[in-house]
């Protein structure tokens, strides 16, 4: 019989594996031209219609309570939902998932900085440490170890955009950890879709009329299908598995696997080329965060 710790391993391995498929996808999506915020857009209008039928009861009765917290509720869904996958999937097209992907490793440690920001929990010196150690690795990714692009402030405006998504995603969990709505994790997730939804709309709009449609072949098809059913919703209800068996710490050193699994997907995929800079940068950003993990514990 398996046990319960095997069985908690395989639902966060395929959690953290499924969130890696999503810059793969994305990847893969602004190579067949779909535009990002619409591919945004339809994936959370989607997961919202799934959602729909086991959620809308209780936020009906929550209602008041949801109107209440409304503002806090809006910085929510314009953090995670508006912004962050959409510049996620826009920056894709400029930039490699090997870069993006390791930046983003980095939102553990930056929530730290957000958390302290808003008073959500106090910072000792390893954790001031680790986000600067975190925040020099993602420089490295950005100038490439190259004196000219500095001289010149000539930088990949992928890399560039990766940065506003991973401050986006850490501001958002440090929200979510000033303030707790008399929620279920799925009728809150389904509220956030809801409030992140009314922004993206105006910005899909805008996409249309510049002429970015998407038309209903092949490849935005499955694209829609991955970014609905695995990201989007299968990989939240593995996670919450997971730690419902072993616990929030243990669960969360599995997020760290996030980087390995894309960039050996990226490599064995697009062909993208592991370099040096890649090398350094993953060790500034691993050594930031091992000293924010012993910040924790000390």
């Amino acid at each position: 019989m398996i046990s319960k710790d095997k069985i908690a391993y395989i639902f966060l391995i395929l959690a953290t594996l499924f969130w890696s498929g999503n810059f793969i996808v994305g990847k893969a999506a602004s190579l067949f031209d779909i535009p990002p915020f619409t591919l945004n857009f339809y994936r959370w209008l989607f997961a919202w219609l799934i959602l729909a039928p086991f959620t809308l009861k209780e936020i009906y009765k929550a209602r008041f309570h949801i109107f209440d917290n409304l503002k806090y509720v809006l910085i929510l869904g314009i953090t995670s939902i508006t912004l962050f996958n959409s510049i996620v999937y826009y920056s894709l097209q400029f930039t490699q998932v090997i870069s993006g992907v390791l930046m983003i490793s980095t939102i553990p440690v930056m929530i730290i900085f957000f958390s302290s920001l808003l008073k959500v929990e106090k910072t000792n010196f390893y954790q001031i440490m680790g986000v600067i150690f975190s925040m020099l690795g993602v420089l490295v990714i950005v100038t490439q170890l190259n004196g000219e692009k500095i001289k010149e402030l000539s930088f990949n405006k992928g890399d560039l955009s990766i940065i506003i998504a991973m401050l986006s995603w850490a501001l958002y969990s440090a929200l979510l950890k000033k303030k707790k709505l008399e929620l279920s994790q799925i009728s809150l997730l389904q509220v956030i879709i809801s409030s992140g939804l009314i922004f993206l709309l105006p910005i899909y709009i805008i996409e249309m009329n510049q002429g970015r449609f998407v038309t209903l072949e092949l490849p935005f098809i499955l694209t829609l299908i991955y970014v609905v059913l695995f990201p989007g919703l299968a990989s939240f209800i593995c996670w919450i598995k997971g730690i419902g068996l072993i616990g929030a710490n243990r669960s969360g050193i599995f997020l760290h696997l996030m980087p390995i699994f894309s960039t050996i997907l990226a490599i064995l995929i697009f062909k993208e080329k592991f370099m040096i800079f890649h090398l350094v940068g993953a060790m500034l950003i691993i050594s930031g965060i091992v000293l924010s993990s012993r910040g924790r514990h000390s």
